[in-house]
């Protein structure tokens, strides 16, 4: 019984600032929106990069002097970095299958280099255990003797790990930015609807009521502004999911973002809007409501 009186106080508040409580409920829904909308589209960048980790092979060009026993020593060396997730040796003769089967269709450039084979030199592929290892592999492999150059797909890698470092960092700015402007608001709402109820409050305070009694109403009035607003920012992403995921997707495989995630992801994303609302709520109260 009790709690139902606190939730009718709470919900009454709402009803008298309806105007000033739609500015804290939109200021919440944007900024819980961008943050959400962010974690989707990381997400995305992360599948990219995930397959890059099952495709991402470093190439060590070996130098045509090099020894057999050599070649099985430092294969041994490079599958022990911690990096290195497996070596694979190619030969010369395999390097010119390979070379005959992925340029089939120009049969001038394949008779070209079976003409002139030491073109195409022993190799040892690596594959690193994620995408973004590349760069410590290929530093080291390049100070190696009998390895004359070492080739990846530093560019694409580097674009997908340096995107989803800024998505990162954009998510924290919101958090701060947006996230104290909606704490501003809330703060000012609950103030407001103090200031309509102080005669109400005097009195109550006059017959006995507790401190708590008091203030519970009105944090729960900055949880539910909170709340909606999150609900709102979760129902829109969660609707646009799909499209958000394929903006910077570099895979031409329509990517689907699973229910699983997006459910984990939007109750944190409530939670997230419940603690916004309770702080506001807080500083709204702080002076006003004292014992």
């Amino acid at each position: 019984m009790r709690f139902q009186y606190l939730l009718g106080q709470s919900l009454a508040n709402l009803k008298r600032n309806v105007l000033v409580v739609s500015a804290a409920v939109v200021a919440v829904l944007v900024m819980l929106t961008l943050v959400f909308g962010t974690i989707v589209l990381r997400w995305s960048i992360d599948q990219d990069i995930g397959r890059w980790d099952d495709n991402v092979r470093v190439i060590a060009f070996l130098s045509d002097d090099l020894a057999l026993d050599d070649v099985d020593g430092l294969q041994r060396d490079i599958q022990s970095w911690d990096e290195v997730s497996g070596v694979v040796y190619f030969s010369k003769d395999q390097a010119i299958d390979e070379f005959r089967e992925l340029f089939a269709d120009q049969p001038s450039l394949i008779e070209t280099v079976e003409e002139a084979p030491e073109i195409l030199p022993a190799s040892l592929r690596i594959q690193p255990v994620e995408a973004a290892d590349y760069s410590a592999i290929t530093n080291r492999l390049l100070v190696i003797p009998g390895i004359r150059d070492v080739s990846a797909a530093d560019e694409a890698i580097d674009a997908l790990v340096a995107r989803s470092e800024r998505l990162s960092t954009f998510a924290v700015w919101i958090v701060v930015v947006l996230g104290g402007a909606a704490v501003v608001l809330i703060a000012n709402t609950i103030r407001i609807a103090i200031f309509a109820r102080r005669e109400e409050i005097g009195i109550m305070k006059l017959v006995g009521a507790g401190s708590w009694f008091v203030r519970v109403p009105f944090l729960m009035e900055g949880v539910i502004e909170g709340v909606v607003g999150a609900l709102l920012a979760v129902a829109l992403i969660f609707g646009v999911r799909d499209s958000i995921a394929e903006l910077f997707s570099t895979s031409t495989d329509a990517i689907t973002v699973p229910v699983e995630f997006m459910v984990r992801q939007g109750l944190a994303v409530l939670g997230f809007g419940a603690l916004t609302g309770l702080l506001g709520s807080a500083f709204g109260m702080w002076g006003f409501l004292r014992d």
